[in-house]
């Protein structure tokens, strides 16, 4: 694929915003109405379509290849409204931004 400009579906770009805010292979298949083995399955192949080894490289290695910062689109990715984003910490704390 080198040289070739690497093309990213809809559903692979929710999940690299998904993994960039910091959320679970569970927590991005509730999210995207997916089972936590399919949300790893995408996250699989998003490493290995990057060349990275760690999940948590994905967001970086896609930064550095399309130029684009998968967290632009964060409070979109994560279902809140426009300029609004809930975070759960843990049970009963819930901090809206």
């Amino acid at each position: 694929m080198e040289g070739r400009r690497k093309t990213f579906t809809k559903r692979q770009l929710q999940v690299i915003e998904l993994i960039a805010a910091g959320c679970s292979n569970e927590e991005i298949g509730k999210r995207l109405g997916l089972s936590p083995r399919t949300a790893k399955a995408h996250s699989d192949a998003l490493r290995r379509k990057l060349g990275v080894a760690k999940k948590r490289q994905i967001p970086a290695a896609y930064r550095l290849i399309t130029g684009n910062d998968p967290l632009d689109h964060l409070p979109a990715a994560l279902g809140a409204g426009p300029g609004k984003l809930t975070l759960v910490r843990g049970p009963g704390e819930v901090v809206v931004l």
